[in-house]
């Protein structure tokens, strides 16, 4: 249904243009790379932690590359970037979103075997494709590189204007309970991410129980 399919992406997007504003504030703060590599080799435990648990669960469309996944890949590539000038960063996040579209039309003049090895799973990772993979969860570079990378620029942005550190408007305590919910959810944002889907498919499995025993 093309509500749940936009509702998808629109969640995707703002999560990946979130993590491209962290990529900014850890600029401002000067954050080391060996801390950056810590907090790396997290989400890329977790990403494998995912393909892992799906497959136990999915062995047929199991989660090879998802939103972690590409997150993992994406923040290399976003670090490594990080001194690049604003004007750059843009049209590489062009680049990325416009690729994926121009791809799948000029498609059918390219070597069979080219399209489909970029179909195939190992290619796939890269966005390039004609036809989606089977997987649970499917979060490629292209077009998602660029979403993180406006975030990034967009976080430069701010955060080089006047008073537009990151310590003048996100470190002000909030007041209100529902805030402070949100703010500690924000502050543990990948614990949250690894539970919900246990959470929520471990109770949908034991509604599903209980209606059967009612009857």
């Amino acid at each position: 249904d093309p509500f749940w399919v936009w509702q998808r992406t629109a969640i995707v997007s703002l999560f990946l243009f979130c993590a491209g504003l962290g990529q900014a504030a850890a600029l401002v703060y000067n954050v080391p790379w060996m801390r950056f590599l810590r907090r790396w080799g997290v989400v890329a435990a977790c990403a494998l932690a995912v393909s892992i648990g799906s497959y136990l669960m999915f062995p047929r469309s199991y989660i090879y590359f998802g939103v972690l996944h590409g997150m993992a890949v994406m923040l290399l590539l976003v670090r490594a970037w990080r001194g690049v000038p604003l004007w750059v960063l843009l049209v590489l996040a062009a680049i990325a979103i416009a690729l994926p579209p121009a791809y799948r039309q000029m498609a059918g003049d390219l070597p069979p075997a080219w399209v489909q090895w970029l179909n195939g799973r190992a290619g796939s990772v890269l966005g390039l494709i004609t036809t989606k993979p089977r997987t649970e969860d499917y979060v490629p570079v292209l077009p998602w590189l660029g979403i993180m990378l406006l975030g990034f620029v967009a976080g430069r942005q701010w955060f080089s204007q006047a008073g537009g550190s990151p310590q003048a408007w996100w470190s002000r305590p909030a007041q209100a309970g529902t805030a402070r919910l949100l703010a500690w959810l924000g502050r543990h944002s990948l614990p949250y991410y690894m539970l919900h889907q246990l959470v929520l498919l471990g109770g949908l499995m034991l509604v599903v129980q209980l209606l059967q025993l009612l009857r």
